[in-house]
């Protein structure tokens, strides 16, 4: 898949059953991984329903936050690119009848901010 190849540039991909072990009692029966990335520890899982971002916290890691986001709740979302001074790029996730953003991810300074509105375009729909 073209478009997620290299998807997040400061995050690299995993294998999907791996993350399907991981996330079994997560996933809802018949639910499929379509791509998953690890930023360090944590993890950004796109399945054919929504958008989960595991965040493992703590020192061991064994505190775990699950944000599950069905793709018809993102109501918009948007991309700050990195400037010359400033070395991230940022994504915000608004949920419907939310203010704020739901969910705010840094990312490197490189192409991957974009890649990653590409997908969430073509899934929002």
């Amino acid at each position: 898949m073209g478009l997620l190849d290299g998807l997040l540039g400061n995050a690299s991909s995993v294998n999907k059953e791996e993350i399907k072990k991981e996330l079994e009692q997560i996933l809802v029966n018949g639910e499929e991984i379509d791509v998953a990335f690890k930023l360090i520890r944590d993890l950004i899982v796109f399945t054919d329903k929504r958008l989960l971002l595991v965040d493992k916290q703590g020192i061991t890691g064994k505190k775990i936050e699950y944000h599950s986001i069905p793709f018809k709740s993102i109501s918009h979302f948007s991309i700050e690119t990195a400037g010359l001074l400033d070395a991230d790029a940022e994504l915000k996730i608004w949920i419907s009848g939310a203010q704020l953003p739901a969910i705010s991810k840094q990312f490197r300074k490189d192409n991957s901010i974009y890649d990653i509105q590409k997908l969430l375009a073509a899934v929002c729909r």
